[in-house]
């Protein structure tokens, strides 16, 4: 209880046993450490027990976040463009930007693997603006060639947008690229918004007024509530694939989605 308000906590706790998991100090609680860290990676609140799996987890991601420091000076990542079409006209309408790690050694390496690395490290913030960037000069390019009518989507991370001044960033980028913000939709999961909601309005409005399309990503995952679709300048809802995947075989996908 603090000046009148009552608090509740909750423990992650990681747990290295001598001699098994080590047999100095140092390394025990290196390894209990790592425990832990696997403990919050398992929704927290809850104890986990070092073991040989987790240290070559460990490792891995070690060797992972070393050379994800470095990827962006070596030019290691790649952007793939996903077309995304107007069913009733077969016409590809715009585009949405993938990132994707051409690891030197382990090739391509997928941004589940990597992404929340460069979240929890910091490196979000350099590698997200790097792939706004490349996405505005590639639009450009393909603008000069004739395909003015397509939309560039790009994925914004939930750290990305609420710890980088992301609307500077995206103004700054435009104006240096000389894209039009009309032509740029930014994406961000449903979950991402629902946090300080008060921020989020704020921004979201700013990009808004920029000209930029919103859209919401993985809708009907997270909270789902239709007042927010009334709260926020939101342009499109992209509907997660759970629902739409059995869209043809199951009526209840069928009634969601057309809905």
């Amino acid at each position: 209880l603090i000046q009148e308000h009552e608090l509740f906590t909750t423990c992650s706790i990681g747990i290295a046993l001598f001699p098994e998991d080590g047999e100095t100090s140092d390394v025990l609680i290196k390894n209990a450490d790592a425990a832990l860290h696997t403990s919050k990676e398992r929704g927290k609140d809850r104890f986990q027990l070092y073991s040989s799996s987790i240290a070559n987890n460990s490792f891995e991601r070690l060797v992972l976040e070393n050379s994800l420091r470095r990827a962006l000076e070596r030019d290691e990542f790649r952007l793939f463009y996903q077309p995304q079409l107007d069913l009733r006209s077969g016409k590809v309408v715009g585009v949405e930007a993938l990132i994707r790690w051409q690891h030197p050694d382990l090739g391509f390496i997928p941004p589940l693997e990597f992404i929340p690395i460069a979240e929890e490290t910091g490196l979000i913030h350099p590698i997200g603006e790097w792939v706004l960037r490349t996405a505005c000069e590639q639009k450009k390019l393909w603008n000069a060639q004739g395909f003015t009518s397509l939309r560039m989507s790009v994925n914004l991370s939930a750290r990305q947008f609420h710890y980088a001044n992301i609307v500077d960033m995206t103004r700054e980028i435009l104006k240096k690229t000389g894209l039009d913000p009309r032509e740029l939709d930014l994406e961000l999961t449903e979950s991402t918004i629902m946090d300080h909601l008060d921020e989020t309005t704020v921004t979201l409005q700013k990009l808004k007024e920029m000209g930029t399309h919103i859209s919401i990503d993985d809708f009907g995952t997270g909270y789902s509530s239709l007042m927010y679709l009334k709260t926020f300048p939101i342009d499109v809802v992209k509907i997660d694939r759970s629902f739409v995947k059995d869209v043809t075989t199951d009526p209840d996908d069928k009634a969601i989605t057309q809905a």
